[in-house]
């Protein structure tokens, strides 16, 4: 080969090096976490989204978005990603009841008809962001409704996306929610009788049959296992909800999640709160450690989150499938940027065998990821200095 060919090769590579994105950048690095998973790309069905944030010269916010392998027409299974949109929707339709003279609150006490056991919408929504939990989201899925959910997310244009069923129960995907009603003191304020959904169509996008097995019973079913009826929510729906969350004022209005000033603050508040500071209920910090639901940065570790730094997130894993959807500040450096990602752990392909390689590559890969994008936009701000 001659020096001139050696030369324009050189340039050439330097040429395609400038022209990577961001998280081109990020992942070529020589990271044996990244590369772990850059080597199997296929494999592990990775999509990634990040947005950063910046002011332009008069103050106003603006976005920059970078994608890697964004795909909203290819299956993944979105896990309890799916209760942040349901949180942000319950109190929009709480906004919308106070609006009919409805008199109740997000601190109303409600309980289900044929139930004594009463429980707040506040407190549903700080135990989904504080530790995920399936029974409160399963509650605010009764107060929506399927139809609801899924005829709001379409008009925000947060799709593709279809939620079919509840999460961990037996006939989670039934059509009819349970009759609820809240009241104040001993008084009856609200009764919400049972609503009638569309029975669950399978959904219209590609790969929607996964792996080579399953189990079931406790037996092996040696065909693939098919999601058509399952929960979805892609990626780029899931990102926007958490950008029009953030600064809402940037999308048409039309678009936005219609909730009260006062009930946004307490959302935003209730998505970084950790394990530890839930007032109402006592979590063991051993089992519920501060990166319990954080997947990006701290996912790898059970060290405190340092005070500077707020994750405002929902994270989902179930199949071997592990998404984050972030949006992490740091006020001492002034950082913040929105981080979305999917990866899929399913080495053997058998789904409900309980063999997914979360710890071993997907919690590793999705925190270094995390820490990667913050040290770019730690250098990126340096830079602007």
């Amino acid at each position: 080969m001659s020096r001139l060919t050696i030369l324009f090769a050189i340039l050439f590579m330097v040429s395609c090096k400038k022209d990577q994105t961001p998280i081109e950048k990020i992942l070529d690095a020589d990271n044996p976490i990244l590369k772990k998973v850059m080597n199997d790309l296929e494999g592990h069905e990775v999509q990634i989204l990040y947005t950063q944030i910046d002011r332009d010269s008069v103050g106003k916010p603006y976005f920059t978005d970078h994608s890697f392998q964004l795909d909203n027409n290819q299956y993944f299974y979105p896990a309890s990603t799916v209760k942040m949109p349901i949180a942000f929707l319950a109190l929009e339709k709480l906004k919308a009841m106070q609006q009919n003279n409805i008199n109740v609150n997000r601190n109303t006490p409600y309980q289900f008809e044929g139930d004594s056991i009463q429980h707040t919408i506040s407190k549903d929504i700080i135990e989904i962001f504080a530790v995920s939990d399936n029974a409160a989201f399963n509650r605010l899925y009764e107060f929506l409704g399927r139809d609801y959910i899924n005829q709001k997310m379409e008009e925000k244009g947060l799709v593709p996306s279809r939620l079919a069923h509840r999460l961990s129960i037996p006939n989670s995907a039934k059509n009819e929610t349970k009759t609820m009603m809240f009241f104040i003191g001993d008084s009856l304020a609200h009764r919400q009788e049972s609503i009638k959904n569309q029975v669950v169509m399978p959904i219209a996008i590609t790969k929607v049959s996964k792996g080579k097995g399953y189990k079931e019973g406790g037996k092996l079913i040696e065909k693939p296992m098919d999601f058509s009826e399952k929960n979805y929510y892609s990626l780029s729906a899931m990102h926007n909800s958490m950008k029009q969350l953030v600064i809402p004022n940037l999308f048409d209005e039309q678009k936005r999640f219609d909730i009260s000033k006062v009930d946004r603050e307490f959302l935003i508040v209730a998505m970084s709160t950790l394990p530890k500071d839930v007032k109402f209920k006592k979590y063991d910090p051993e089992t519920y450690y501060d990166s319990y639901v954080k997947f990006f940065m701290y996912g790898d570790k059970k060290d405190p989150i340092p005070a500077n730094v707020s994750v405002y997130n929902k994270v989902g894993y179930a199949y071997g499938y592990l998404t984050d959807c972030a949006y992490i500040t740091d006020y001492e450096n002034k950082i913040a940027f929105i981080l979305t990602a999917t990866i899929h752990v399913n080495e053997n392909q058998i789904f409900n065998d309980d063999t997914y390689e979360y710890d071993e590559v997907g919690i590793p890969f999705l925190a270094e990821l995390g820490r990667q994008v913050y040290q770019y936009e730690l250098n990126r701000k340096t830079q602007d200095q």
